[in-house]
């Protein structure tokens, strides 16, 4: 048995799609996570049913913690050893991240205790801050082999233990070239990295980019959750220099989350409230085709934000792309796997809003070249990041574990 270890389970949306297709492809696997999520981002029967199934470990008390930990020695003989030593001096990024990390050992203590009754082959960690200090350590006490798949808040902003994670895992999964070349330089067996696409079921869009009426305005689409690293705040700047150069266009920003209310103001004080809409509802699973076909042109301006956050590779873009749109995006992490400029979509530099209105206007008045790149876009998507294909050097590696057992 496959476990997988997460922060809040089916509550990201990646997590849901991927088991999908390891379920699919018959391997036996188990989703773990930190903490329940609040609210998840499907409402088909099958996540909801994966969302129940899913093992929580929090709410757990510090007495728990630290019972799991004093019986330790007994039920995990010397690896305990081993594990605590590197939890007090391993490598670690800070004083901070070795304290937190105490306390995550502990309840990797706690969290291996109840999985001894359990069927256990391998532990892999969908992104590697928390939830994968816990796995990593769970393995370890185990005796079992450990994988992780990093993103980009639980490698840059969140980074925690990487060194020592980096040096346990059987593999790592990179979700792009960038990614791959990141783990090298920290000094990754280059044997152990495989690339795997954090991709899409393309089956469940069909492309069918509308024939805009000539005398309606060009309608730009973007979406995600409303936070620094989406770079929202330079795609509104973008507008009020295309509305300044007199292109009839409107925009549709949709998602939720911390920073609506200051994008309402910016919004508002540049005088923008009729040409661009923020929904202030995140989009379903199941309603993001309805979304994009509605749009057409497709921009995520992505940028690294200032908390050291940043978009690995965004999912919402492959969407856009399977819909049928053309893309405009930043040359940030793995997105130009994805977008490569001329020939996927275009692609600018992050943060700068004038290139951005720039490449939106060029698309807004070439119909032809915003046609191509689509469907040049969608091809590529296909070909590299379709989640039946895109899976398969994790699900190969899975195998071989299960074969070995």
């Amino acid at each position: 048995m496959i476990h997988y270890m997460t922060t809040q389970g089916v509550g990201d949306a990646w997590v849901g799609n991927e088991l999908r297709i390891v379920k699919k492809a018959g391997i036996p696997v188990r989703l773990h996570a930190l903490m329940r999520p609040e609210k998840t981002y499907f409402s088909s029967p099958d996540i909801a049913a994966m969302a129940e199934e899913t093992g929580v470990i929090y709410p757990l008390s510090k007495g728990a913690a630290l019972r799991a930990v004093l019986a330790g020695p007994s039920r995990f003989k010397g690896v305990f050893w081993a594990a605590l030593k590197d939890a007090c001096f391993g490598p670690r990024e800070s004083l901070r991240n070795r304290l937190v990390g105490l306390w995550h050992f502990a309840v990797a203590c706690h969290w291996a205790a109840q999985l001894t009754r359990d069927d256990v082959t391998h532990i892999h960690s969908q992104w590697i801050h928390s939830g994968g200090t816990v796995a990593m350590y769970g393995a370890w006490l185990l005796g079992r082999s450990f994988s992780f798949t990093g993103h980009a808040a639980d490698l840059f902003r969140n980074r925690s233990a990487l060194l020592s994670k980096i040096a346990r895992a059987e593999f790592i999964i990179c979700i792009s070239e960038f990614h791959r070349q990141f783990y090298l330089k920290l000094g990754a067996d280059p044997d152990k990295l495989h690339i795997a696409y954090c991709g899409i079921d393309t089956s469940h869009f069909t492309p069918n980019r509308r024939t805009r009426p000539k005398d309606e305005p060009v309608h730009f689409l973007s979406s995600g959750r409303l936070v620094a690293k989406k770079g929202f705040p330079v795609l509104i700047r973008a507008c009020g220099l295309l509305r300044e150069r007199g292109l009839d266009f409107r925009c549709t920003i949709a998602g939720s989350g911390p920073d609506e209310a200051e994008l309402r103001a910016q919004i508002a004080a540049a005088d923008l409230g009729d040409i661009i809409t923020l929904t202030g509802e995140a989009l379903k699973q199941e309603d993001i085709p309805t979304f994009m076909y509605s749009g057409d042109i497709y921009t995520l301006p992505c940028l690294w934000a200032a908390d050291n956050d940043v978009d690995g590779l965004p999912q919402m873009l492959m969407e856009a792309m399977a819909c049928g749109l053309p893309a405009v995006s930043t040359d940030l992490v793995g997105i130009p796997d994805l977008v490569k400029d001329g020939e996927t979509g275009l692609l600018i530099a992050p943060k700068e809003h004038v290139p951005l209105a720039d490449a939106l206007m060029r698309l807004a008045g070439d119909e032809k070249l915003a046609q191509t790149l689509a469907e040049q876009g969608r091809r590529h998507l296909i070909d590299r990041f379709d989640l039946q294909n895109c899976l398969e050097p994790l699900i190969a590696q899975y195998r071989t574990r299960l074969d070995k057992s």
